[in-house]
């Protein structure tokens, strides 16, 4: 399976590379080709620009400046996305990401009268996303009641694709773990992925 990892942290020796490191050595071994993009090491500028918005509603997108990560997401049938949750969401440059390339006629179609928006994503059979909090479970969970999950699960992938499968693993806490700690979330990474 052509498997697209999109992560999202700046340091090179964070937990985050580390578990993305772990993730795509398991998903190898299981026979998929992974592509990872790394958002910071490819300086991805997240800033939508005035002429990409102004054809989100034109008859074409203005794709000039995104077109590797445009096919890259096409081509994807399975998609991994890792990144550490700041502030309770995304890291700006992965916001920047879902916002300049889930774009009209790639990720979704317009309906001609501003209806329910089309999935065009229909390729893409499974979504996993693993990240990390400082923050605990709880906080997560009663608090913010998974707003990370919920706008990834339903905004996201529910209107973009059809029949793909939603995954998400998050590490809580993670300012203060143990070696074992991490060693269990890495076998959850390998029994989920």
């Amino acid at each position: 399976m052509n498997c697209l990892m999109v992560v999202a942290h700046p340091l090179d020796n964070s937990l985050c590379k580390f578990l993305a490191q772990k993730s795509v050595e398991h998903l190898e071994s299981k026979g998929y080709q992974v592509t990872v993009k790394d958002l910071y090491r490819e300086e991805f500028n997240p800033v939508l620009t005035t002429n990409e918005r102004k054809s989100y509603y034109g008859s074409q997108f203005d794709s000039e400046a995104l077109g590797q990560d445009l096919a890259q997401l096409k081509n994807a049938q399975s998609l991994v996305i890792l990144f550490p949750t700041w502030w309770f969401g995304f890291p700006a440059i992965l916001k920047g990401w879902f916002d300049r390339v889930w774009a009209p006629g790639y990720a979704y179609q317009h309906a001609a009268d501003f209806g329910p928006i089309a999935p065009k994503l229909t390729h893409l059979k499974e979504v996993k996303v693993i990240t990390t909090l400082g923050s605990p479970w709880w906080v997560d969970f009663f608090i913010l009641r998974r707003s990370v999950r919920r706008i990834l699960k339903t905004a996201l992938v529910g209107t973009c694709t059809k029949n793909c499968s939603f995954t998400m693993l998050s590490l809580y806490s993670s300012e203060k773990l143990t070696q074992s700690k991490v060693e269990n979330f890495v076998r959850k990474i390998e029994k989920k992925l």
